[in-house]
């Protein structure tokens, strides 16, 4: 392929308030200048579920972002927990539908925090609904380290069997579902990655990598565009 490979990013929804009188979309700049300087050309997708397998017909990767908001635990089977935030249901309505069709064909794909925690609740798995103190340090900044487990995708994106990350969720991957591989730990045992086996490039990763605080974020995120480029 030639041509820079075309990234998706999944978009956050917000209410009536505040920029526009109507509902509006809205993404970090980091999440497009991240995917730019790894070799990518974002491009934004607008919550559609019946256009989700079209969008990616026009794809060669996608990245499900986070936001400040919970998946509803009712799609994994449980109650919700008193500190459970807001949800957004037609933005998981969206992401769902894209997730379960990009999991029907050879496509590339990076969930990122939340986008993480979508990918395994798609495939059956659960959430740890609350984790106290994983919140309240600037994302710009390390705030943990993480253990990559060795002979994983992610092991040899990284090159390293630690590597430092921010920290700005409060939720994480509790049960793991069949078809996922944990990929990295925090010292608590929190699942901080997961991945799929196989040939395609498909992980999940519960820090924020389009922040690009170390030399481990920018490989994972130019991994994704050369996995895009194939």
């Amino acid at each position: 392929m030639s041509r820079r490979p075309c990234v998706g990013l999944t978009l956050d929804r917000e209410p009536p308030g505040g920029f526009a009188r109507s509902p509006w979309y809205a993404l970090r700049c980091n999440y497009a200048e991240a995917v730019a300087a790894a070799g990518g050309v974002p491009l934004l997708l607008p919550h559609h579920p019946e256009l989700a397998a079209e969008m990616l017909d026009r794809l060669d990767a996608v990245i499900v972002t986070g936001g400040a908001f919970d998946v509803d635990p009712a799609l994994y089977g449980a109650e919700r927990a008193a500190e459970t935030r807001a949800i957004k249901p037609e933005r998981t309505a969206f992401e769902l539908a894209l997730l379960r069709a990009a999991l029907g064909r050879e496509l590339p794909l990076l969930g990122i925090c939340g986008g993480a925690q979508l990918l395994a609740v798609a495939l059956g798995g659960g959430l740890i609904q609350h984790l106290p103190g994983h919140e309240g340090i600037p994302a710009e900044r390390a705030a943990h380290p993480v253990r990559i487990a060795p002979a994983t995708r992610l092991a040899a994106i990284v090159g390293a069997d630690d590597i430092m990350v921010n920290s700005t969720h409060h939720q994480a991957i509790g049960a793991v579902p069949p078809g996922l591989v944990v990929n990295a730990r925090a010292a608590d045992g929190v699942v901080e990655g997961v991945e799929m086996p196989g040939r395609v490039f498909r992980l999940g990763v519960q820090w924020h990598p389009e922040y690009r605080i170390g030399t481990a974020d920018q490989a994972l995120l130019a991994a994704l565009v050369e996995a895009a480029r194939r």
